[in-house]
């Protein structure tokens, strides 16, 4: 039985590749979703830039030193916006002190102690994933209806569960990635020194991903810092005088930005777009700076 000659193979695995018809449509196909991509990118940007640019250019006229440091006025026109950042501030804050322990929490359960395909680490997941894309108006009523109306007045501990409820999914995901990314040989090491597992967790895996864990925290205090729904709903009676008792009315800035603008008149515009101006810086810092150290600690985990 004699073998064919190689050019009468059905295939030839040496001779080089010359693009069918098939491939003509894959590659014009990619280019098409590439294009889309590249433009869907593009408008993302150009959307955020031009809401920077206006912002920019409607408060920057209002910024100075007396509007960073005093109250506001009655009616949020005129004035400062001292007390409304210090009162937004103590909302976030308490809000970040109920999230990120749990958080932490559920990260370390998921993590460390959960069996792979465990049933109630899914549940989690999934309650999370879920969590992370409720509206926050819902999650504002939903606060409204548990702890504003039974107690018939506003309160800043009612925006601060409302934004702790916010923070929570994205503490907890951030905080399982990162740990995720801590050596399996540091784990290792520990057992084989007797070391109990809650210890080598404290000791070794925590301080491991301590960075990790307090930028994913600060991305999620970033990100609840913006919201305005939950807090117009359970402390929108705020009073502009400052006050630190958050089981009463705290003056914040989504509150005063609205008040502002509401009152129909040029001085309350500038005043709601200089507010809403600092707003956008604050964040805006807070994300660069959290995503500078989330790179970095990322290169120390996989370095």
């Amino acid at each position: 039985m004699t073998s064919a000659a190689p050019s009468e193979l059905p295939y030839d695995p040496t001779a080089p590749l010359t693009p069918s018809g098939n491939l003509r449509r894959r590659l014009i196909v990619s280019r098409i979703t590439q294009g889309m991509a590249v433009a869907a990118a593009f408008i993302a940007v150009a959307a955020l830039a031009i809401v920077v640019f206006d912002v920019v250019k409607s408060g920057a006229s209002v910024l100075s030193i007396d509007f960073l440091i005093k109250d506001p006025s009655q009616y949020g026109v005129g004035g400062g916006i001292r007390s409304t950042i210090i009162g937004s501030a103590i909302i976030v804050g308490l809000g970040a002190v109920i999230a990120v322990p749990i958080g932490v929490l559920i990260a370390i359960y998921m993590t460390e102690f959960a069996r792979p395909g465990s049933r109630i680490a899914g549940l989690l997941r999934m309650g999370l994933d879920l969590l992370q894309g409720v509206p926050s108006i819902v999650i504002g009523i939903f606060i409204l209806g548990l702890i504003t109306e039974p107690r018939h007045q506003d309160t800043g501990f009612a925006g601060s569960v409302a934004l702790a409820i916010i923070m929570l999914p994205l503490v907890a995901r951030s905080a399982q990635e990162v740990l995720r990314l801590v050596p399996s040989p540091l784990r290792e090491a520990s057992d084989a020194l007797g070391v109990d597992r809650w210890r080598s967790i404290i000791t070794v895996v925590l301080p491991t991903g301590l960075g990790g864990i307090v930028t994913g925290s600060i991305l999620a205090v970033a990100r609840a810092a913006g919201e305005t729904a939950p807090l117009l709903v359970n402390d929108s009676t705020a009073a502009p005088h400052l006050t630190f008792n958050p089981f009463g009315p705290m003056p914040n800035v989504p509150v005063q930005i609205l008040t502002a603008s509401e009152a129909l008149n040029p001085a309350g515009f500038a005043t709601a777009w200089g507010a809403a101006l600092v707003l956008l810086v604050l964040i805006l810092i807070a994300n660069v700076g959290a995503r500078f150290l989330l790179a970095r600690s990322r290169r120390k985990l996989t370095g």
